[in-house]
């Protein structure tokens, strides 16, 4: 504990009770104690909101992938829609093609949010 051994412990509290005195030093050690245990608390959530914040990265990073392959495939149906190399005889012999959803069919289909997630903001258009 900061390379303080018991010597060194017993002189400082030798020169703490001189310079306080003996009827103020129980008071100083509960006030040492009271901030050594809000310092720990605040550290403490400290550690919860930075592992929180790097969870929410990690959820926004697998999202933003997501939404990136979606445009991708979007793009490519979009490219084989309007190329002239599409072969009419696969639509002929009754081979679909797969339409991906809307932007707005897509907000429509979204999972209603749980109490306690999302923005004020979201919350609020929600309401409307």
């Amino acid at each position: 504990m900061f390379g303080i051994g018991f010597q060194e412990l017993l002189l400082i509290l030798a020169i703490a009770l001189i310079v306080v005195g003996p009827s103020k030093l129980p008071d100083l050690a509960r006030a040492l104690g009271r901030g050594l245990a809000e310092f720990k608390r605040a550290t403490t959530e400290l550690k919860e909101t930075i592992d929180q914040d790097d969870t929410v990265r990690e959820i926004k990073e697998e999202f933003e992938s997501a939404q990136r392959e979606i445009m991708s495939a979007r793009v490519l149906t979009q490219h084989s829609d309007s190329s002239p190399a599409a072969s009419p005889s696969a639509e002929s012999a009754g081979a679909k093609q797969v339409e991906l959803p809307s932007a707005a069919e897509e907000k429509e289909n979204e999972p209603q949010m749980q109490a306690g997630e999302g923005s004020c903001e979201q919350a609020s258009k929600e309401k409307k």
